[in-house]
């Protein structure tokens, strides 16, 4: 990324972000709310144009070159982006049919996330923690190399998080930007820390502790 930039309307929501995310690394941001971190990951999910400045995704550039990347990224944000009338096994089913993913791909990520007993029910009866735990499944059902990630661990329990370590965790060996206010343990798992406040860049690289802690007075 170098100088990116977008808006809504005239207000500018992130001006001027640059970074280097090597294969495999993971890449923590931080800031208070309104700082345009969920705005950097949907830009980088190519759900959002950048307007400004110039970003390369897994070889492709943005946003003319966004098509090349879809199906290589995964995105788990505040949205689970599944249908609430539809079962976990249903939607699973049907993004590995978008994907070109063999069914049988739903029932392993099913398992794996902890979701057999609740498989055939209906989306919107499952708990904030379950329904967290079917949208990484969701997110990850593609086998992607890079993950985009809006608080992971929102709404889950110690023992869910440790269900989803191989999936969207440092051992799942993929490409990572994860949105975090756990800035603690954010930073334990970050190769490189992008600290964001009003939309611009503060903080980049390898920062103290109380450097991140203070982007939230």
């Amino acid at each position: 990324m170098d100088g990116l930039g977008r808006r809504f309307g005239e207000r500018p929501a992130l001006t001027g972000v640059s970074f280097d995310l090597g294969e495999g690394e993971t890449l923590a941001v931080f800031g208070p709310n309104g700082a345009g971190k969920t705005t950097l990951l949907r830009v980088l999910a190519t759900l959002l144009r950048p307007h400004r400045g110039s970003a390369r995704i897994l070889g492709a550039r943005l946003p003319t070159e966004a098509w090349r990347v879809r199906g290589s990224v995964g995105y788990l944000g505040h949205d689970a982006l599944l249908y609430r009338d539809l079962t976990v096994r249903e939607n699973l089913r049907l993004y590995a049919r978008l994907y070109g993913v063999a069914s049988e791909r739903a029932g392993e990520l099913i398992d794996a996330v902890g979701l057999a007993r609740r498989a055939d029910d209906p989306v919107r009866d499952l708990s904030r923690g379950m329904l967290q735990r079917a949208a990484a499944a969701r997110a990850v059902l593609h086998d992607p190399p890079l993950i985009l990630l809006d608080e992971p661990h929102a709404g889950l329990d110690p023992a869910a998080a440790d269900l989803l370590e191989p999936l969207i965790g440092r051992a799942s060996r993929r490409t990572r930007v994860v949105v975090s206010h756990d800035v603690e343990h954010a930073i334990r798992e970050a190769d490189c820390v992008l600290g964001l406040r009003a939309g611009r860049q503060a903080l980049f690289g390898k920062p103290a502790l109380d450097e991140v802690r203070a982007l939230y007075e």
